[in-house]
């Protein structure tokens, strides 16, 4: 594995805690450059220099609001200062807000697709000319079950990451004749402080904490999707079965385990 990765620049959105963080760690454990981004400057100091403590690597960040679409333009010019090629993209910044429709603000909802969206498209344009001149490079999309299944008061968030699939799956076609491999992650309910902002309630977290993933399986499972590029990455895999079942089955499973999918 280490082979694999030796002297790969790797950039990583949503880098400053996580599984963003987590990844950074493990990557740069095997020889990768983490090239961190995120908005806390400070959490990015912070994890930049305990990698750089702890291997050899030279890991580099910078402060970047994905959803600010000028920001992203000079943080990529910058990043192509320090590096010749990034081998790999992991757009992984990403937030969520439960609300019903009705009381959700068109604020929120707006900004959940500015970051979720137009940030993952923002950063793979930025890197997808060079990955086309060189006919390499990997990009990750980190969207969600979510994406795939919907459930009540996530209306908004579902729909950031169906676009997040939608996207994805439509730019693998595209890039298939260049070698370039595009892979998405479809996680359930993970720990982290994604749900400080997305559950304010609590509600979601107790209902489900039995099912929730740690961030730090995850993390493996994505730094071996790096080394072995692959379609997608669900998890867990029993709840990708539950959204294949609910595709194939809309109806019946709407009358059947509606209720059960109301957790927030």
């Amino acid at each position: 594995m280490m082979k694999v990765l030796k002297g790969k620049n790797i950039v990583i959105t949503g880098a400053s805690s996580g599984i963003g963080a987590k990844i950074a760690l493990k990557v740069a454990s095997l020889g990768a450059r983490p090239i961190l981004l995120a908005r806390s400057e400070d959490k990015l100091a912070s994890i930049c220099e305990k990698i750089n403590n702890q291997f050899p690597v030279k890991a580099i960040y910078f402060s970047l609001d994905v959803s600010n679409t000028n920001q992203v333009k000079e943080v990529f010019a910058k990043i192509y200062q320090e590096v010749d090629f990034i081998h790999v993209l992991l757009n992984n910044a990403g937030f969520g807000i439960f609300d019903m429709v009705h009381e959700a603000t068109m604020t929120d909802i707006d900004h959940m697709f500015q970051v979720n969206v137009m940030g993952v498209i923002a950063c793979t344009k930025e890197v997808l000319p060079s990955m086309l001149e060189k006919n390499s490079g990997h990009i990750i999309n980190v969207a969600s079950q979510a994406g795939k299944l919907a459930t009540p008061k996530s209306s908004a968030y579902a729909a950031t990451k169906h676009a997040v699939l939608g996207f994805t799956n439509s730019l693998r076609m595209e890039v298939s004749p260049f070698h370039i491999k595009i892979s998405a992650v479809n996680p359930g309910p993970i720990e982290t402080a994604f749900f400080t902002t997305a559950d304010k309630s609590g509600n979601y977290v107790k209902n489900v904490q039995k099912y929730m993933l740690s961030s730090e399986k995850v993390a493996d499972k994505v730094t071996k999707l790096i080394i072995h590029p692959k379609r997608e990455l669900n998890l867990p895999v029993w709840m990708n079965w539950g959204s294949v079942l609910y595709n194939l089955f809309p109806g019946i499973a709407d009358k059947l385990v509606g209720g059960i999918l109301n957790k927030k």
